[in-house]
């Protein structure tokens, strides 16, 4: 397999060329180029497409969610991790609105965010916990008295869905998910598909925003 191509884009020269430094040393990791907000990204996209855009969130001009949105719209393959603060949960809400493949914190550790970049080229939901209690918290619609057995009724799922869901929300791959619940990953692949329509929901990251609301995963 070739090297994952990455797009980094923040407005902060000195954390651009820093990123590109530390992720250049993971011989899998190619830097292609550097953008200062989501609509040079956007442009830079169109350069040479990338596997990965590693997006800051808060930009002047462009931010990362008008970026992301700008982006998934003409690049649909291309995935979109967000760098956030904990302090953003409105932005990265509506990120993944957008088709963001997940969200981590801008003082991550530098393997923590080649793991994530990995796992978002995989196709994996990249969520870091601690941002996600926080949108749930904060989410009015949110009912903490929701139990699994209520989201089950309410959604016509059964035990094999649900497990299949906790899976997904924990990043897992289709193989991985196979390999875990001893089924094939076609089998895998095919009930995604059907739970993603009988929830009426995009993608993963929609999935696993669900999973996360309604309490499959804590």
């Amino acid at each position: 397999m070739g090297k994952i191509k990455v797009i980094i884009v923040d407005d902060e020269k000195l954390v651009r060329s820093g990123l590109k430094i530390i992720l250049e040393t993971f011989k899998d990791i190619e830097v292609i180029d550097m953008a200062s907000n989501g609509e040079e990204a956007l442009v830079a996209c169109r350069r040479n497409e990338p596997h990965v855009v590693l997006m800051d969130i808060r930009m002047p001009k462009c931010d990362g969610v008008l970026g992301t949105k700008l982006i998934k719209k003409e690049f649909k393959d291309v995935k979109v991790l967000i760098l956030t603060t904990f302090n953003d949960v409105e932005y990265i809400h509506e990120a993944l609105k957008y088709g963001a493949s997940g969200y981590i914190l801008k003082d991550s550790d530098y393997d923590l965010i080649y793991e994530g970049i990995k796992g978002c080229f995989k196709g994996n939901v990249v969520v870091h916990p601690e941002v996600a209690s926080k949108i749930i918290n904060e989410n009015t619609s949110y009912n903490k008295k929701s139990t699994v057995e209520d989201t089950m009724t309410n959604y016509d799922l059964n035990n094999k869905e649900i497990n299949i869901i906790k899976e997904v929300a924990s990043g897992l791959s289709n193989k991985e998910i196979g390999e875990k619940l001893f089924l094939s990953e076609g089998t895998i692949k095919n009930n995604i598909s059907n739970i993603l329509c009988k929830l009426s929901l995009r993608d993963r990251t929609q999935l696993t925003i669900f999973a996360f609301k309604n309490n499959i995963v804590e």
